[in-house]
């Protein structure tokens, strides 16, 4: 099986290729330029580079949220548009799982910490039990000292990852009760051969959409659409 990887779900833009478990190509970036002037390109470079046959892929896996609603839609809007051009079906996968995914096989909680600013977190908690990947907490927007309040009730040692790590470290510091640790940065932001991997998962199980079904999974309210409401309820 041929899957094509698109996360732009934060502040790293990421394309993969994954052919029956082989990671083909990955392409990461992690540096100023805003994903709809990096992701296109980067899909290019690496179809040019593996001279990928896009008629050759079985499906898309996208990052489908939550994160950053400008890069969720550039993604979004990428992979829909290569599903309808080449009746592919879209494999949605939850970001914060695929982020967790970075640490496969460890047996401590895994807690994935994107910054969603106003002091909350897209984040969840996870683990590992051999291969098996067990979801304790599914993604949510939460204050990042919520999350810590569950971590400390569970009382198992942690490891935190994820762009939300250096904002709240000093939150993390203080609040947190239990042992835990910072994974390296080969493996604390998001990739798309992650995703890949995960979406292979969730793909046997049957879960995926066509291309015109597709919508990104926001879990919280824009700014914009925030600052609407309430200036309705205030009006």
């Amino acid at each position: 099986m041929k899957i094509l990887a698109l996360d732009s779900s934060g502040l790293v833009a990421s394309v993969a290729v994954v052919e029956d478990d082989v990671t083909v190509a990955e392409y990461t970036l992690n540096h100023k330029k805003t994903h709809s002037q990096t992701l296109l390109p980067m899909l290019d470079e690496v179809r040019r580079m593996t001279e990928l046959d896009l008629n050759s892929i079985d499906a898309i896996a996208i990052a489908s949220g939550p994160g950053s609603f400008t890069g969720l839609r550039i993604g979004a809007a990428t992979a829909k548009g290569l599903g309808l051009a080449l009746n592919l079906p879209i494999i949605p996968v939850p970001t914060v799982d695929s982020l967790a995914y970075n640490l496969y096989g460890n047996e401590k909680l895994i807690c994935p910490l994107m910054d969603a600013r106003r002091n909350q977190v897209y984040t969840g908690l996870y683990t590992f039990k051999s291969d098996m990947f067990v979801i304790i907490e599914p993604q949510c927007a939460v204050d990042i000292a919520d999350i810590i309040d569950q971590i400390n009730e569970i009382g198992r040692e942690v490891v935190f990852l994820g762009d939300g790590v250096c904002v709240y470290q000093e939150t993390i510091a203080k609040l947190t009760k239990v042992a835990y640790n910072f994974a390296p940065s080969c493996c604390s932001r998001q990739r798309a051969a992650c995703v890949a991997a995960l979406g292979e998962k969730l793909y046997q199980a049957g879960i995926m959409q066509n291309a015109a079904q597709h919508v990104p999974e926001y879990l919280r309210l824009s700014q914009a659409e925030r600052e609407r409401n309430q200036k309705s309820e205030e009006g």
